[in-house]
This record gives structure tokens, C-alpha cells and sequence, in this order.
């Protein structure tokens, strides 16, 4: 962890760890495609991740652990910007699906019901569904 990272507020801490997760995502082949990276710019954006905090996440993502949300509701968000993530470039590969499940795991989501959680996710994703259907959808499948 930089020196810099001492500063940083309790949210600005778990937006950095929710987008090192999200990076993980996109990197689960290797490759940031151009879809993946446009994404991951917006969302540093909106996370108020600068340009040195951003390239370093990228460098060295996997030294951020997985951050687990105290809402329910937080957890299904994190699980919907993890998944528009890894069909960002319009395909969903077997590692990334890999990768999500791992995150799901950390995320709080049980790991006997993560691989239905996690179909249900991308399923859909790839019907765009916002995030308030995919919440109900998700909260169905988990049956919480």
C-alpha cells in the first residue's frame, strides 16, 4: 500500500478495492480490450479514482482484496457493475466467469448458490436489465 493510501476515507478505500475487483475481471484473459477499457475509465471516473491511483490499480490489482459491502443491496450493485464489466466487450469468457465467482464468493454470496447467483448475473446482463430488475432477480435466485 502507497503512503497515500493512509489518507483515503473509509469509501474511497472500498470504491478502490470494488474497482480492483473489477479490473481483476477485466484482466481474468489477460487483455484490456477497448470496450473494457472504456468502461473502466468511466468508472474510475465516477469513483473519483485519479489517472497515478488508476494505472497503479491496473499494475497491481491483485493486492487489493476482495471488499465485502455491509448492505445486501451494496452487494448486489457491486455484483451488476462486475458483470457489465466482463461484457464490456460483448463476449463472456470461461476464466472471467472463473474470476466472478471467486468475487462472488468474497462478496458475501453463499458458496453453495454463487455458480446459480452468477448465471442468473450474466444471464441478465446480456438481456439488459437495469439494476433495479437485476436486483429482484439476483435477491430471487439467492433467496434472501
Amino acid at each position: 500500500m502507497a503512503i497515500s493510501d493512509y489518507n483515503l476515507s473509509g469509501e474511497q478505500k472500498r470504491n478502490i478495492a470494488h474497482f480492483a475487483s473489477i479490473v481483476k475481471l477485466a484482466l481474468a484473459d489477460n487483455v484490456i480490450t477497448e470496450g473494457e477499457e472504456e468502461m473502466l475509465k468511466r468508472l474510475a471516473k465516477r469513483f473519483h479514482i485519479l489517472e497515478d491511483k488508476y494505472n497503479e490499480i491496473i499494475e497491481t490489482h491483485e493486492k487489493y482484496p476482495v471488499n465485502t459491502p455491509h448492505s445486501y443491496n451494496e452487494r448486489i450493485a457491486h455484483l451488476y457493475d462486475l458483470v457489465k464489466m466482463i461484457y464490456a466487450d460483448n463476449e463472456v469468457s470461461g476464466e472471467e466467469a472463473v474470476v466472478l465467482r471467486k468475487i462472488c464468493v468474497g462478496l458475501g454470496f453463499p458458496t453453495d448458490n454463487v455458480e446459480k447467483v452468477v448465471d442468473e448475473a450474466i444471464h441478465l446482463v446480456l438481456n439488459d436489465n437495469d439494476l433495479e430488475e437485476f436486483t429482484k432477480a439476483i435477491k430471487q435466485a439467492n433467496k434472501i
